[in-house]
């Protein structure tokens, strides 16, 4: 693999562009707003400048990270040399598999098409595409450049030469794969969500207040963040949305969102994005 086009110039989509455009890779990032791409490129330079900073880097390697990557508005001119299209746009069930049948249309029949949902099953993803045996999740943890795990999902018709060819181009970029079945949540959230549910509704329920849940994961479970800093880090929008993806797909009410968290995301109160969850932080824009 050569080119790779990249949907969604996000935080995660930038993110993805960043590390392959660095191991050589020629990427086609591609979104529909225009200043959607321009904070990519700008945040891709801050990133590459941190790097450079802390000795990671030399400055010729900034310039030839940035070279690699060519910024496209439409779908249908950025995968159209793609040997693997990595999507990246919001967690919508809906808006992904527009996507899906839009990079199905337009890329080379020999293309891989992979999703980095954090929850949507592939299979509904797959079934957007007359290909379902290349499609495949590369679900990758924010920050992409710093953090090593991509959770790969095979979908029930992913091929197993898919599956190998994308665990060995994960390798080659220092990330690890880590392969498992399509179910909702897959590992990572499956996990990891109804654990921050939990501290939601412990403080939902008054046992204790939101510095002291988190001080409690800190301390004595070894974890970086707290669960309820963590849900502000991720976004409690994306939080809830992949909680209802699970209540929905498993049928359990285990996964139902806690009613402060549904409360806080109609309030408005997003986490890190928009200034105010648990936290009150500077929004990030």
């Amino acid at each position: 693999m050569k080119y790779i086009a990249v949907i969604g110039a996000g935080t995660m989509g930038n993110g993805i562009a960043h590390v392959f455009a660095q191991k050589g890779f020629k990427i086609n990032l591609i979104d529909t707003q225009p200043a959607a791409l321009d904070k990519a490129i700008s945040t891709i330079q801050k990133n590459l400048d941190r790097q450079i900073a802390k000795g990671v880097i030399s400055p010729a390697d900034k310039t030839n990270t940035l070279s690699n990557i060519t910024t496209f508005e439409s779908i249908e001119n950025g995968v159209a040399n793609a040997d693997l299209v990595i999507e990246a746009a919001t967690e919508n069930s809906n808006i992904k598999k527009s996507i899906f049948s839009a990079m199905d249309q337009f890329a080379k029949p020999s293309c891989i098409l992979a999703s980095n949902t954090s929850s949507i099953p592939i299979a509904q993803l797959a079934a957007a595409t007359k290909r379902p045996g290349k499609v495949i999740g590369m679900h990758f943890m924010n920050p992409v450049p710093i953090m090593k795990l991509v959770e790969i999902i095979n979908g029930k018709d992913t091929t197993l030469e898919v599956t190998e060819a994308i665990v060995s181009l994960t390798r080659h970029i220092d990330k690890i794969p880590c392969v498992v079945k399509d179910f909702p949540g897959f590992i990572a959230n499956r996990i990891l969500m109804p654990m921050i549910n939990e501290a939601i509704y412990a403080l939902y329920e008054g046992v204790s207040d939101a510095v002291t849940i988190d001080q409690i994961m800190k301390l004595g479970m070894a974890h970086p963040m707290g669960p309820l800093q963590l849900a502000d880090y991720i976004g409690l929008d994306v939080c809830k949305n992949i909680l209802d993806i699970m209540h929905e797909g498993f049928g359990n009410e285990k996964y139902a969102p806690c009613p402060l968290l549904v409360q806080m995301v109609n309030e408005g109160k997003l986490g890190n994005k928009s200034g105010e969850g648990f936290y009150k932080t500077t929004a990030v824009r």
